[in-house]
Formats: structure tokens, C-alpha cells, sequence
């Protein structure tokens, strides 16, 4: 582990100029990377967690999570037979997969830093809250 990775992380919060429907899935994604699309952006939008310039990572995401997806099907098509060279595959895309929806608070740890924030600021409004 690195020094720059330890420590608090900072909290996430709703941009500010958040998108406000959720995209078409590219048309170059894999149909497994196309279903993960379809049901993560619904929450990323709904929190206000992405914009336009995050659609790029929002898209290695879902590769990640599809690449999972299609080697784990291939496997189980194969009896359920363990390629090892397939296994290193699976790990990498899962582990870039988990590192990836964690940066969107697709996590719970992530969302627990979305929901800290969200308290914070409900404070701010609070007549009553100590300064």
C-alpha cells in the first residue's frame, strides 16, 4: 500500500453539474457491460454523483463488471472447469471492477461517505445546530 492511499478518504458529493436522465448505453459495450449500465447509471444519476466528463469511467466500470460476467459464463458453459490463465482475467476485471465503483459510491463504505456528507449539510440549514 501506498502513503497516498492511506488515511481518510474525502467524502463524495453531488456535483455541480450533475447529469439529469440517465444515457444511452454505448453501442460498443458487451451486452453483459450494457445490463450493468442500465443498473448503475439510474443511481449515479439520481445522486448527482455523475457527470458528462465521468461517463468514460462509468464505462470501464461496466467493461469490468461485463468481462466478469462473460468468463464467469463461459466457465460454468464449460463444465466449470478453472482456466488459470482466465482466472488472472477475472480477477484483474473484478478488482478494477470493486476499485472503480467505490471512486461512485457504489460501495457501502462510498455511500457512507455520500450519506455523512448529506448530514453535514442538512446541519447547515439547522437554526439549533452547534457551531
Amino acid at each position: 500500500m501506498t502513503t497516498a492511499t492511506r488515511g481518510r478518504k474525502p467524502t463524495l458529493n453531488a456535483d455541480r453539474a450533475p447529469l439529469a436522465r440517465v444515457p444511452k448505453a454505448p453501442s460498443h459495450l458487451s451486452p453483459e457491460a450494457k445490463a450493468e449500465w442500465k443498473r448503475v447509471l439510474p443511481r449515479l444519476v439520481e445522486d448527482r454523483i455523475v457527470t458528462t466528463a465521468d461517463l468514460g469511467g462509468v464505462e470501464d466500470l461496466c467493461t469490468a463488471r461485463g468481462i466478469v460476467r462473460q468468463i464467469e459464463r463461459e466457465r460454468q458453459a464449460a463444465g466449470g472447469v478453472i482456466d488459470p490463465k482466465m482466472f488472472g482475467v477475472l480477477n484483474r476485471a473484478a478488482q478494477t471492477a470493486r476499485q472503480l465503483a467505490a471512486e461512485y459510491g457504489l460501495s457501502p463504505v462510498s455511500r457512507s461517505r455520500i450519506a455523512s456528507t448529506a448530514a453535514e449539510d442538512d446541519d447547515a440549514d439547522n437554526p439549533l445546530a452547534v457551531t
